[in-house]
């Protein structure tokens, strides 16, 4: 018999996570402690995380939800892939839970990742702020050695944000660095002329100029934007295989940006990628705020599904927001997430 745990922590950022909707001081998670009767001294441990106003299983009764799935998978002895298919934080939290107690070494999935002899390539993630943060905020992540880095862009005045696109143009090609952009939907007027305004740049992407569930302009904006476009809150809440096909074949992005949390756990994202794959639609992971717990299951799941040796830096640069952030043998050299102890 299997008996699952469910504790909550709330964990608080080292600084304001700002996004154009709102700003995140601290994050709500729930841990899952799987263990088994056959097994005794094991346990394996999954992170359900929400978040909040944008995950389709932001519930105010979500614990409640969450303990009866926990309780129907340790009943059945069986992942209920269906009744979990609307909670995809929580499936990914399961599934996590169960490959690590099912695992060894804490080898979700045995790849060089995993194993701690390749790093992933990342990018440096520039969360938006006034124009002098920013500012500073990029200074250190080009120190560090990033040759990608994602401006979250959208809460502040647009002409600053070009100015400061403008200013790093200036220091490093494209071929130096790598830009993404992020507007979480900010561009609500006049997008198209703003991504024309921005194209000059050698931009990489962008994700999600305009908000989630317009269709018809979305995949207007794909065949007219100057920059190819990303989707990531364009993919919430859609887990019907045929729904996804759908979504795909009429909006037809450049690329995909995948959070396990968001988009259908290991299970979800993997038919996405698959998908898009078919339709000549790039693809890559990202971490969405989950403590170091969440963020080694989606690291070791993307070394999984593009490695080895992956090549396009994914978004997994997230383990060093918290203050109070939770142990896993995961650190950051130059541009690449590692897993082990880090060499002194």
């Amino acid at each position: 018999m299997r008996h699952i745990t469910i504790t909550s922590r709330r964990l608080h950022f080292k600084e304001p996570a700002g996004t154009s909707r709102g700003v995140y001081l601290t994050r709500q998670i729930w841990l899952l402690t799987l263990t088994d009767d056959a097994l005794p001294g094991r346990q394996g441990i999954g992170e359900c995380a929400p978040l909040p106003k944008l995950s389709c299983d932001d519930l105010p009764d979500y614990e409640a939800t969450l303990r009866r799935l926990c309780d129907r998978y340790c009943r059945e002895g069986a992942i209920p892939y269906e009744a979990l298919r609307p909670y995809p934080s929580m499936l990914f939290g399961l599934e996590t839970a169960v490959r690590d107690l099912e695992s060894s070494d804490g080898l979700l999935f045995d790849t060089p990742f995993a194993r701690g002899e390749e790093g992933i390539p990342i990018n440096g993630l520039i969360w938006m702020g006034a124009r002098e943060e920013m500012a500073s905020r990029i200074e250190q992540k080009l120190r560090a050695g990033f040759s990608c880095l994602k401006l979250k862009v959208g809460a502040i005045d647009f002409d600053d944000e070009l100015a400061l696109i403008k200013h790093i143009r200036e220091r490093f090609d494209s071929k130096t660095l790598e830009l993404r952009l992020d507007a979480n939907g900010a561009f609500r007027d006049h997008a198209l002329r703003k991504l024309e305004q921005i194209a000059p740049y050698a931009i990489h992407s962008i994700e999600q100029p305009i908000p989630q569930g317009q269709t018809a302009a979305m995949a207007a904006l794909c065949r007219e934007s100057p920059i190819p476009i990303a989707l990531d809150e364009e993919l919430i809440g859609v887990n019907d295989l045929t729904a996804k096909e759908k979504l795909l074949d009429a909006i037809h992005p450049a690329y995909i940006i995948l959070k396990p949390s968001l988009h259908g756990g290991m299970q979800g994202t993997e038919q996405w990628i698959r998908l898009a794959a078919e339709r000549g639609i790039g693809s890559w992971m990202t971490s969405a705020l989950e403590s170091n717990i969440g963020l080694n299951a989606v690291a070791q799941w993307a070394a999984h599904l593009y490695g080895p040796h992956i090549r396009l830096p994914q978004g997994l640069g997230t383990g060093q927001l918290f203050t109070d952030n939770l142990p896993q043998p995961l650190f950051i050299r130059g541009e690449r997430l590692w897993r082990g102890k880090m060499a002194e």
